[in-house]
This record gives structure tokens, C-alpha cells and sequence, in this order.
């Protein structure tokens, strides 16, 4: 892998949200290509599940449980993660949703809901992404290296019906990011945007295999017609993380399987 424009060797990954689907992919995919990972997640038992088969397969890894809508939890992880591993230098905003513990009326119309509910999407979207960039980066410019790679959504790119809350929030963390790029350039560190559509997680799937007609409708969305995969996700973000994007920033680049082509 040394040889490899991918390889991230020589790094140390955080990947918030990280003890499931996408995020434990990400995670499994930055170890298998050298770096040194953080698994976070809201529930420990998940995060150290990741990080038991990351080291099972030969790669580093440390688990660590953490609210990242908790700034100053989310600061006593980064500094642990660095005292075992060396500052974050790979930061991937993964969590996301409506946080690990949402509200009863998260889904409710926004208009109906509480600020509560609200909060569920901006807190781990929006402050999550928030907290754990200002942690990492003192870190990243002092290295003068740093990749910052947030998960996004079609929903902050499009707007979803009957998810406002949460398309504001996942645009908000593009916006972010952008602004971040301009600032942090002069520091060799870049920031881009994974926007992903729906991806084939277990419940998904189980959702999909309990109604075949929801199912074929899910799929007429596509151009490409499967349903995207922890992997597709994960290989943008190498990608993103590594050399082989070295004047990439800025940017937010969809992972969508044609869902849409709107700039």
C-alpha cells in the first residue's frame, strides 16, 4: 500500500458516528489503506466493535464513545485520540440523521414541532461538524496538513420534502466547509462535501424487502439502477482523505447513483 496514491499511512483518522453502516465503512477503509482511526460513536459498545475488527484485520484503531453535540466531550476525545496516535490530521463528519437519541417529534412537519425536535437534526449536523472541526484543526494547522471530508446529504443540496430541518442543517455543514476551505488553504488543509442519496444499511434493506412496490419505486430514482453501498461512500472518502485529491477543496461532490445532477 506504500506505494499507493491512496495510502493515508502516517495519519490519524477520526470518523464520528463510526459504530455503523456508513461510518464503520469509512473507518475500515481509511485503517485498511494505513491510518490510524478513532472510531467515535454515541454508543461504545459500537465504536469498540469497529475498532476490534479493525485491529483484527492488522490495522490501529481506538474506540471512543462521545456526544458530538458536546463540544467539550468531543474536545477530551480528540485530545485522547492524540495522546495515543498523534493529532488528527483525516477529519470525516459522519454522524448524522436525527443524532443517536431523537426526539419523538423529530419527523413531525417542522411547523408542529418543537425546538426540540429541531434540535435533533442541528444539533449533530450542524454543531456535531461545528465542534469537532474547531477541535481538530489548532491540531492540522500547527502539522501544517489536514483533510476534512463531511457527509452531507442530496437533502442539503435539493431539499427534501418533509425533511426542511434537516436539509437546513446538512446545507449549513456544506456552507461550512466551503468557508473552510478558503480559510484554511493557506494551512495545507483542504475541506470537501460527500453528498450522498439513500444507501442499502440493514434497515434500509430490511424496509426494501418488506415492500417490494416501495422498493421499485425507491430504485426508479436512480439512474444507476442499484442502491448505493457503505462502499461507495467509502471510496470517495479515501479518496478525499488522500494525495490523490491534493487540489481538491471546497467542493461538494455527490455520491448518488444519478439520484440528481444539479450543481
Amino acid at each position: 500500500m506504500a506505494d499507493s496514491i491512496l495510502n493515508v499511512g502516517g495519519h490519524t483518522a477520526l470518523v464520528t458516528g463510526a459504530g455503523q453502516n456508513v461510518g464503520r465503512q469509512i473507518a475500515l477503509h481509511l485503517a485498511a489503506h494505513g491510518a490510524r482511526v478513532i472510531v467515535n460513536d454515541y454508543f461504545a459498545e459500537r465504536a469498540e466493535e469497529v475498532a476490534r475488527e479493525i485491529t483484527a484485520a492488522g490495522g490501529e484503531a481506538m474506540a471512543v464513545a462521545a456526544d458530538i453535540t458536546d463540544r467539550d466531550a468531543v474536545n477530551r476525545m480528540v485530545a485522547e485520540g492524540a495522546a495515543k496516535f498523534g493529532p488528527v490530521s483525516i477529519l470525516v463528519n459522519n454522524a448524522g440523521n436525527a443524532g443517536a437519541t431523537p426526539t419523538g417529534g423529530a419527523r413531525k412537519p417542522f411547523w408542529e414541532a418543537d425546538r426540540a425536535d429541531w434540535d435533533s437534526f442541528i444539533g449533530v449536523n450542524f454543531y456535531g461538524v461545528l465542534n469537532a472541526c474547531a477541535a481538530v484543526i489548532p491540531g492540522m494547522i500547527e502539522k501544517k496538513d489536514g483533510r476534512i471530508v463531511t457527509i452531507i446529504s442530496d437533502a442539503g443540496r435539493m431539499g427534501e420534502v418533509r425533511l426542511e430541518v434537516y436539509s437546513g442543517a446538512k446545507a449549513g455543514a456544506a456552507g461550512l466547509t466551503r468557508a473552510m476551505a478558503r480559510t484554511l488553504a493557506r494551512h495545507n488543509i483542504r475541506a470537501n462535501n460527500v453528498a450522498i442519496a439513500a444507501i442499502n444499511t440493514p434497515g434500509v434493506a430490511a424496509a426494501r424487502a418488506g415492500n417490494p412496490e416501495m422498493a421499485a419505486k425507491m430504485l426508479s430514482h436512480y439512474v444507476i439502477r442499484r442502491m448505493g453501498e457503505p462502499d461507495d461512500i467509502a471510496n470517495m472518502v479515501l479518496l478525499l482523505a488522500s494525495d490523490a485529491s491534493s487540489w481538491v477543496t471546497g467542493q461538494t461532490i455527490p455520491v448518488n447513483g444519478g439520484y440528481s445532477f444539479a450543481l
